[in-house]
């Protein structure tokens, strides 16, 4: 008997879409109490002339509401660029991964493939031998192993154990937990068809015979350090990393059959533009990101500045760049008043909102000694031609030729 395959409901980027009462009347309040942030739920009203209006607020996945309907959340951008964002966003572009996924049609086959590439990787870690490392362990033991705890033994010398301190060569340890978390997660997602899903569980089962399962965030694949033994961990835990950041609010133990799949694109755009950045700095200047800057002296207040590019030589902050996924008409006044907040701060004369479109009415003009520029980095197209587009815009020389120094 063949398991009916459940109702897909498509959503596009900020665009409202309108449904009848009774194909929604079920899991609309679902939708609105758990999703709210990924989907904006008009409930039925004059307004929405008695239907269900839902409009995807910058997120792209999909989103189980039950086994017979998901709700599918498309991109703007094409697909080829969303994969090449991503190769630069989780720094996969060095390892290859995705030159074999550029002809996927849809996000799912996307997320299909690339599981298939963690879980054939670890199953080829497994033939070499998973890493191990010498952990710390402390036991009541019949016999003597490493050091006796002996302020235990005279507190308690009719104990025919003994409390030893000892370390114990596992593989049970942080790098391996990661890889069986993020395939437990996989397996649960229901994105995988019957061709991917059992080598995701041959993958799995090998872990489990002798992993204990923890939850992990996606911030401890990040600035991990790796050696010449476990060094081809690194792309192992770059895909893990994404899969993690995207599984959705409800990432957690249980038995569930499906689990979210949801990319923020405000996020990924913000940390694609960072990464192409630091791959093509211009010579003679430095890029940070995501700086923190204090505005008290007490450090309870400050600024997270998206991505700063400084002098090489003097070390003075050149550019102030803010990241915005998002197409208006024109910047608006928050935006502009944030950027030039940021500038301010760091004594930088330039200040820069990045958009992922052409603005109709762009901006261009001093705010006192600080020149504000809205520019394009486009995601329609080549986005390496784009890039490049972006930094010659970027380098145009300023109007203010010899700005005064900022008190």
């Amino acid at each position: 008997m063949s398991i009916p395959r459940p109702k897909i409901i498509k959503l596009k980027e900020y665009e409202p879409k309108r449904f009848q009462c009774g194909d929604f009347a079920v899991f609309g309040e679902d939708l609105w109490r758990n999703y709210s942030n990924q989907v904006t739920v008009d409930f039925p009203s004059p307004k929405t002339d008695g239907q269900w209006q839902l409009t995807s607020q910058g997120w792209v996945g999909y989103i189980p509401l039950d086994k017979e309907l998901i709700v599918a959340l498309a991109p703007k951008v094409e697909l080829t660029n969303l994969f090449r964002m991503l190769e630069y966003a989780y720094r996969l572009k060095s390892f290859k991964f995705l030159e074999e996924m550029v002809d996927c049609q849809t996000l799912q086959e996307f997320y299909e493939r690339l599981a298939n590439v963690l879980a054939h990787r670890i199953l080829d870690r497994g033939r070499k031998g998973f890493y191990r490392a010498y952990l710390n362990e402390k036991k009541n033991l019949p016999f003597i192993r490493g050091r006796i705890d002996f302020q235990t033994l005279i507190k308690a010398p009719w104990n025919v154990n003994f409390q030893c301190h000892y370390q114990e060569n596992s593989a049970d340890i942080e790098e391996n937990q990661i890889l069986a978390w993020t395939l437990y997660g996989i397996s649960h997602s229901g994105m995988c068809s019957e061709r991917v899903l059992p080598v995701v569980h041959k993958a799995y089962r090998l872990l489990q015979g002798f992993i204990t399962l923890y939850p992990f965030s996606p911030q401890v694949c990040v600035c991990r350090s790796y050696n010449r033994l476990n060094e081809d961990y690194l792309p192992l835990h770059a895909l893990c990393r994404f899969f993690l950041e995207h599984s959705g609010p409800k990432h957690h133990t249980g038995d569930h059959r499906m689990l979210p799949f949801l990319v923020n694109m405000s996020q990924l755009y913000e940390l694609f533009v960072s990464e192409w950045l630091k791959a093509h700095t211009p010579e003679g200047l430095e890029l940070k990101s995501q700086e923190a800057v204090n505005i008290d002296k007490e450090g309870n207040l400050y600024f997270e500045i998206d991505l700063i590019l400084y002098n090489t030589e003097s070390g003075i902050a050149r550019f102030v760049l803010d990241t915005k996924y998002k197409v208006p008409e024109k910047p608006s006044t928050e935006d502009i008043a944030q950027v030039v907040a940021y500038a301010k701060i760091k004594n930088c004369h330039e200040a820069v909102l990045i958009y992922p479109a052409a603005l109709t009415r762009s901006v261009d003009a001093p705010i006192g000694d600080i020149r504000v520029r809205s520019l394009t980095f486009s995601l329609d197209n080549n986005i390496e031609e784009a890039g490049q587009n972006f930094i010659q815009n970027l380098l145009t020389l300023s109007p203010i030729e010899t700005p005064k120094p900022m008190n």
